[in-house]
């Protein structure tokens, strides 16, 4: 449908999006990279077996900082798999890594009990610990004279959703309490025992007993459900076993409260809690503790509200002896955030698109948040630095920030900051990436190191961060925290992006998060706007009846709505949809990087800018063309193929729909040397999984024409 004749069809509905029209953002429903690895263990099970880690009681010292397991915790520290092990929900931790309670189980989708009354959600528990004994520098037994304290880190909410005050968070102790019956004790026994002859027969019904010479217990007997010969042997039960139970004590619990309200109380992000193990029934040769969280969500009145809630971030968790109550620093330097892109207002855009405008697109300089987590009277001299690398590719520079005086973190929340070390925490971006016209895409591994000159000069930490220059631009990093929606029908969102220069847009990427009941199901018509004065505009494309889409295969994979007739734009240009049903689309909702001021809605019969800090997981895919003229329908160059994603990890998609459409198509992938290496015919997406990392040549022929592109594979 033209832009002009729909005005006129979609007025009355525009007329229909009341005052009420609101933004939403909710929790995630289902997490999707802990659904998938809860996947992938389960294939494996079924290939290789269970496979149980060697569960030997752990020595003191305990220490956890989540940063050697990524999703799930460590098995050799750990029992469970409910909490979610990552970077992105934490705002301003001690380290990078921290353990998420929420109200998503080991699979990632919301616990089958969940409820709007709290109730039991994840539980983080340790392995056995041997609190009987220390084994360095010499053999000997603990006990409370030893001055044994837990200690741990903790925020509520986060990037996440904040927990309600009956949201509470809670740490126990285990001990063994009175002796009950664990199992029957068996002894393999010889049928030629209990036979009188070879001749006899134990048949299906019988009732055996050990003999008197086991010493067994006489009342103790097996029934048979087989058939058993002279020459048979069997397992019978010889004594009932009783064990001590294992009983929990709860030492520490916490009302959940939002983190504006966690900073006013304790004028930081993270606090950290020391408790002291007192009680001589803690120390035995299998003690235990555990972590956890009760939540509680929405009812089904608003199914899109039904989703994940009640956040909190558990880090640096340490148990040892001979600590005190005032024991709470560590000589340890650290990043407290990820880093960060080096381009000015994304995190992704077209290599053309900064070949246009090289020194506009770039920061000045970035902000990084380095953390001295030791005492108060103990300053260090930092040495940080960063180096850029291209990949598959020779340009690369370093650039050294020297040594500066890092103040400790507590008290209060105090990282490396701008007026002690501006050299440290907001460094420049030293050069810009380089000027190649015969790319069109390319990538950069950007690496950042602190050392402490005062201690051995040795790296104590890194950040990495991957700087694409690919076929889209994005404003998100590709992992949502939570989805943003507008619940009223007739509403609209309109997203804002520049363009360098023109270019033409082939289709908009978008990740809608999965939800319970597929309550985020709703037509919409996908929609492009030009500029009016920082406000949506005359319309310039309507894709109208359009569902929300996922990508099957792999971790937060955008669906690629593809233009019929793809289309020049220019200047600024808004993307977005208008929905025709009330409820949320849940589109993915990136809340650690934020571009809410490029974020519109429209209520009350005009735009606003939204209030919500993050960004939508919307992608424009733009790519090259012939500029004909900016009313003109213009077509890609026929030699010319988009593929997307490139670079590509495991799979990419054609991006001509003439092409992807049609089932004769002939896809070759070639090498850098030329050499022939897969051929696949009649699809829209290919895997190179298999293939390894590298520049590729990929040739399709459809239609009697050919089409060319480069792709590269990076993982």
């Amino acid at each position: 449908m033209t832009p002009s004749k729909y005005l006129l069809a979609f007025v009355l509905v525009l007329l229909a999006a009341s005052a009420m029209a609101q933004e939403i953002v909710s929790g995630l429903s289902i997490n999707e990279a802990v659904y998938q690895a809860s996947v992938r263990i389960a294939e494996q099970e079924k290939i290789n077996g269970f496979s149980q880690t060697n569960t030997s009681a752990i020595t003191l010292p305990f220490f956890e900082d989540f940063t050697t397991s990524h999703i799930y915790p460590d098995e050799k520290k750990w029992q469970e798999k409910a909490v979610f092990v990552n970077e992105n929900f934490p705002y301003f931790a001690t380290n990078i890594g921290v353990a998420t309670f929420d109200a998503l189980d080991s699979t990632g989708k919301i616990y089958a009990n969940a409820d709007w009354v709290p109730f039991e959600a994840d539980v983080m528990t340790s392995n056995a610990i041997r609190l009987d004994s220390i084994f360095d520098p010499v053999v000997r037994s603990l006990s409370p004279a030893d001055s044994l304290y837990l200690s741990f880190f903790y925020q509520p909410q986060g990037y996440g959703r904040k927990p309600e005050s009956h949201d509470t968070l809670l740490l126990e102790f285990s001990y063994l309490g009175d002796t009950a019956f664990a199992y029957y004790d068996t002894v393999l026994v010889p049928l030629n025992e209990i036979l009188s002859s070879p001749l006899d027969t134990i048949r299906s019904g019988d009732t055996i007993r050990a003999p008197e010479a086991y010493g067994c217990d006489t009342a103790l007997y097996r029934i048979s459900f087989d058939t058993y010969d002279w020459d048979d042997w069997i397992w019978l039960p010889c004594d009932s076993v009783m064990l001590p139970t294992t009983e929990w004590d709860k030492v520490w619990q916490v009302e959940g409260l939002s983190l504006e309200e966690f900073l006013q109380e304790n004028e930081r992000y993270f606090v950290q809690v020391m408790l002291p193990v007192l009680d001589p029934k803690y120390f035995y040769d299998a003690f235990h503790f555990r972590f956890r969280n009760y939540a509680s969500i929405a009812n089904d009145v608003i199914p899109s509200f039904r989703s994940n809630d009640d956040q909190w971030n558990v880090d640096y968790i340490y148990l040892n002896y001979n600590r005190d109550q005032n024991d709470t620093t560590y000589k340890v330097l650290t990043f407290s955030q990820r880093a960060p892109s080096f381009l000015k207002d994304y995190q992704v855009i077209p290599y053309k698109q900064y070949l246009a405008d090289p020194y506009n697109s770039i920061r000045d300089d970035f902000p990084m948040y380095i953390a001295n987590l030791d005492k108060p009277s103990e300053t260090h001299d930092a040495s940080y630095m960063y180096t850029v690398e291209q990949i598959n590719g020779g340009f690369n520079y370093r650039y050294d920030g020297g040594v500066c005086n890092l103040v400790p973190f507590y008290p209060g929340n105090n990282f490396q900051n701008i007026n002690s070390c501006p050299e440290h925490a907001q460094p420049p971006v030293q050069s810009l990436f380089p000027i190649d016209f015969d790319k069109d895409t390319v990538s950069f591994m950007i690496k950042h190191y602190i050392s402490d000159s005062s201690d051995v000069n040795i790296i104590v930490d890194s950040a990495i961060y991957q700087q694409g220059f690919y076929n889209y631009f994005a404003y998100d990093d590709g992992t949502p925290e939570a989805g943003y929606g507008i619940e009223t029908a007739g509403a609209m969102m309109a997203y804002r992006f520049n363009m360098n220069l023109p270019d033409t847009l082939f289709g908009i990427q978008m990740y809608f998060n999965r939800t319970g009941n597929n309550a985020n199901e709703l037509p919409f018509d996908l929609m492009v706007w030009k500029d009016n004065n920082g406000r949506p505009g005359e319309i310039s494309y309507v894709m109208e009846d359009q569902e929300v889409k996922w990508e099957d295969k792999g971790l937060y994979r955008f669906y690629s709505y593809l233009f019929e007739e793809p289309f020049v734009v220019t200047g600024t240009f808004y993307v977005g949809w208008m929905q025709y049903e009330n409820g949320s689309l849940n589109i993915g909702f990136d809340a650690n990087n934020d571009n809410a001021s490029n974020i519109m809605y429209f209520a009350e019969g005009e735009w606003y800018t939204s209030n919500r800090s993050g960004s939508l997981l919307i992608r424009p895919i733009v790519g090259s063309s012939l500029i004909l003229g900016e009313e003109e329908v213009v077509h890609s160059v026929t030699d010319k193929l988009n593929i997307y994603p490139n670079p590509s990890r495991d799979y990419f998609i054609l991006g001509q729909p003439e092409i992807a459409n049609d089932p004769h198509n002939i896809i070759s992938i070639y090498n850098i040397y030329g050499q022939f290496v897969r051929r696949q015919k009649g699809v829209r997406e290919i895997d190179v999984s298999s293939l390894s990392p590298g520049m590729y040549v990929v040739r399709v022929e459809s239609k009697n024409k050919m089409y060319t592109a480069k792709l590269l594979i990076n993982r």
